[in-house]
């Protein structure tokens, strides 16, 4: 009798949730499709944790695809570049994503299309210096494309005391119904491995890895057929949301804890977005800067969803007719996923460098319920992946007792949305928690 061969487990984190409906089914086989030229963008000013960039246009001004529309306005900041040539129309405001008017700029697209004459030529990125791949990353205006927009020249800056040994690339996508990394990795793989190639290549790290859900077989597939020739390991991750968050990835892949308080770099890793590694790419590689991004257009009634390669700049509403429009009225129009997006009051929300997903969801999907108190089940601390205790921890901030919350780790909270998805009795945890968080940091400017 043959000795029973037990499969090693898939490699994961400590809590979390499983979605009952992920939605991904919708688009997870729909190729890309590219945008069509549009009459005009709204390019949104401020799309980068940090200081804003400053703008350096004005109306009247024309402008070619790649130009500078805003230069950044410290480290912590990243350049805006226009996402087509045309005229500028108007410095004025615009619908922002988290519900309300702010700077934005007003482009006239003259049809051409004609790529910027000031853009840099392309490097050979095994040739080049860590200085010079930095500077184009900087210069190119890359962030975080994950979500967090976080400027990726200062990630790929560490201080000097910390080691960092490992990067790590977020090709998870668990946030439901997304797929707009999974159809990146699939399609152009050598983008995101040239990418994380790049990002080893800065830090002087040869320890590059991919994580992936094990629901992206494809995904898996297409990169590990070209991994080897650029350094990168691929890892195949547990379906667990939320498996893409930085400190859960980096537990799955390295065994690594960051520390209460801590960044990933206190665990010696760097972690980015594949999205982000593609566009890193082709900064170094083409000269291009960041003025374009696969977002996922989807939803239960949605006539068409799909994914579609979309300019930086593009209103919402635009691409909702690219998917044929919706079969009943939405209840609900959502920026990201349904988990850590954003509702809108608004179509005409344009497209920012970390617009993942627009989501719209009709009356069955959405539930109107009333919260009621914490019934002491303990569901929200089984989910949650931060070892926190988000019932207890709620009636603190109920209570306005955001001192004692944030001597119970408050500030830990990633905002994901397992404790509010696993409580019966519907309590509005994340609320909750945002809240102690925006009440923490203004007692500590004060």
């Amino acid at each position: 009798m043959s000795e029973r061969v037990i499969p090693p487990k898939p490699l994961s984190f400590p809590g979390g949730i499983h979605p009952a409906k992920d939605g991904k089914g919708l688009t997870e086989h729909k190729a890309v499709e590219k945008a069509p030229l549009l009459e005009d963008y709204v390019v949104l000013v401020s799309q980068n944790v940090g200081a804003p960039p400053k703008v350096t246009v004005k109306k009247g001004d024309a402008v070619k695809k790649g130009d500078i529309l805003a230069e950044a306005g410290g480290f912590v900041s990243a350049a805006l570049h226009s996402p087509t040539s045309g005229v500028i129309t108007d410095i004025g405001e615009a619908p922002g994503p988290m519900g309300v008017n702010v700077p934005a700029i007003f482009i006239k697209a003259d049809g051409l299309d004609e790529w910027s004459d000031k853009l840099p030529a392309g490097l050979n990125w095994r040739e080049a210096s860590a200085d010079e791949l930095k500077s184009r990353i900087a210069s190119s205006g890359i962030v975080g494309m994950g979500g967090a927009a976080f400027p990726t020249h200062v990630k790929l800056s560490p201080p000097p005391d910390k080691k960092i040994d490992c990067v790590i690339l977020n090709g998870a996508e668990c946030e439901p119904y997304l797929t707009a990394d999974h159809r990146l990795m699939v399609e152009t793989p050598e983008r995101v491995l040239a990418g994380a190639a790049i990002m080893g290549k800065i830090l002087g790290v040869e320890n590059i890895a991919i994580g992936v859900e094990l629901n992206k077989p494809d995904a898996i597939a297409a990169l590990e057929a070209r991994a080897q020739e650029y350094g990168v390991k691929i890892v195949g991750l547990k379906v667990q949301y939320p498996q893409g968050s930085e400190k859960q990835l980096i537990y799955a892949i390295t065994g690594r804890c960051v520390p209460t308080g801590g960044l990933p770099m206190d665990a010696g890793c760097v972690v980015q977005n594949v999205a982000t590694a593609a566009a890193i790419y082709d900064a170094v590689a083409e000269g291009h800067p960041l003025i374009e991004r696969v977002v996922t257009i989807t939803g239960d009634i949605v006539v068409n969803p799909g994914n579609y390669l979309v300019r930086i700049g593009t209103p919402v509403i635009k691409l909702v007719e690219w998917a044929s429009g919706v079969k009943s009225e939405p209840r609900k129009l959502i920026l990201g996923g349904p988990m850590m997006g954003f509702a809108q009051k608004s179509y005409n929300v344009p497209v920012s460098k970390n617009t993942s997903g627009v989501l719209l969801l009709g009356g069955a999907e959405i539930i109107q319920y009333e919260s009621s108190s914490c019934i002491r089940c303990g569901m929200c601390v089984r989910g949650c992946p931060m070892h926190l205790s988000p019932g207890p921890l709620s009636m603190l901030i109920e209570n306005e007792k955001f001192d004692l919350a944030g001597q119970n780790h408050v500030m830990d909270c990633l905002e994901c949305g397992a404790c509010a998805y696993a409580c019966p009795a519907h309590r509005p945890l994340v609320q909750h928690m945002r809240r102690a968080k925006a009440e923490i940091r203004r007692a500590g400017k004060k």
